[in-house]
């Protein structure tokens, strides 16, 4: 039992090895090819990104990539392709900025509210193409790339002076009122040089924990991952396909509320035309990376915090900045293939190993070979 388990746990780790050791071979290649040295672009990019400010730079990047990752993440285990996620967190964000800024309450109270407002908005916007594929068929995908341009037209609508923003004389930017201090979230100072850790890491870590606990050890979680492998199998299992469908979207757009919070709590205080976009296609990335799992998701999340630290270092020192999206790409495509291959490799092993203990049962007993004749 535990030299299987051992098999499990290396053909788990064999494919994300391999997918990364396999972009770095070809990312060696393109840089070979426009004249560039690898071994020296990789060396700098070590060298900056293990920098103490490098490193809570890091970590407050991952944060954001982390929720968007897990916000995907739900999906994929429904066999649903929420690539929602970009208009979700920003709407999110958006209107929780907007309810934020409205109301003035003590710091227990004003920042549950600015990030239950949040979940809630992302969770609607999400359910909305939920109930379109339940009861109407509509894909989720052609649904949620609808819905990311409505998000963005009706965001585009209400950020504007006389609505629901204002515009600064300073900066001639436009932007919702700014938070009161009660609703700013703490941050983490280990090293002031390096700067300061934010805080809703602690949340993005619980966040963690609750998919796992949710989809590992309890019957929803059960049902949701049966349906995504076979939804005849989860129907006949007495399963309510279409609820777990809507339910399954609802919680993905609760988590992609969250994406946009460590902007908001942490860093802007405010939604502006600068709040940053794309971290949802970003997340579909990481969820790829992480094979859907918490502590996959955290490592890719980290490894693309890492990437577009040193991207700009790189540009710096002479190497051309898109090299990174270069890294970043065959990640992805190396993750797909590299886990489809293992996969295979693990069913032929399993199936040889089925095979010559049947052999050996069939030498132990003649007559059991006599039957299976």
């Amino acid at each position: 039992m535990k030299k299987i388990d051992k098999e499990r746990v290396a053909l788990g780790i064999a494919a994300p090895v391999l997918a990364v050791v396999a972009a770095f071979v070809v990312t060696s290649l393109v840089l070979l090819a426009t004249g560039k040295e690898p071994f020296r672009a990789f060396q700098i990019m070590f060298d900056y990104g293990f920098k103490s400010d490098s490193q809570v730079y890091i970590l407050n990047k991952a944060t954001t990539y982390y929720l968007a990752g897990l916000a995907v993440a739900i999906g994929f285990r429904m066999n649903l392709f929420n690539i929602g996620v970009d208009g979700q967190y920003r709407l999110a964000a958006f209107m929780a900025a907007v309810v934020g800024g409205s109301v003035s309450l003590p710091g227990i109270l004003q920042v549950p509210l600015i990030i239950v407002v949040a979940m809630l908005v992302g969770a609607m916007w999400a359910g909305i193409a939920g109930l379109l594929k339940v009861s109407r068929g509509v894909s989720e995908v052609i649904a949620t790339i609808m819905l990311n341009s409505i998000a963005t037209a009706v965001i585009s609508y209400l950020l504007q002076p006389g609505r629901l923003a204002h515009l600064d004389s300073n900066t001639n930017s436009v932007h919702t009122t700014v938070l009161p201090k009660s609703g700013w979230f703490f941050s983490i100072t280990p090293n002031p040089q390096a700067g300061s850790i934010e805080g809703f890491i602690v949340i993005a870590a619980l966040a963690g924990l609750v998919y796992w606990f949710v989809l590992s050890r309890t019957r929803f979680g059960f049902d949701l991952r049966t349906v995504g492998q076979s939804e005849s199998a989860a129907h006949a299992g007495g399963v309510n396909v279409k609820r777990m469908v809507v339910t399954s979207m609802v919680i993905s757009g609760a988590v992609a509320g969250l994406v946009g919070m460590p902007a908001l709590l942490n860093e802007a205080h405010q939604y502006s035309t600068e709040f940053p976009t794309g971290i949802g296609f970003t997340g579909i990335a990481i969820a790829l990376l992480g094979r859907n799992q918490p502590v996959g998701i955290a490592i890719g999340a980290l490894l693309w915090g890492f990437l577009d630290r040193t991207s700009n270092w790189l540009e710096f020192n002479g190497y051309d900045k898109e090299i990174v999206g270069v890294m970043q790409g065959v990640i992805v495509l190396s993750v797909v293939i590299a886990y489809e291959l293992v996969r295979r490799y693990g069913i032929r092993r399993q199936q040889r190993k089925v095979g010559e203990e049947l052999a050996a049962a069939a030498r132990t007993n003649p007559r059991q070979e006599e039957v299976a004749a």
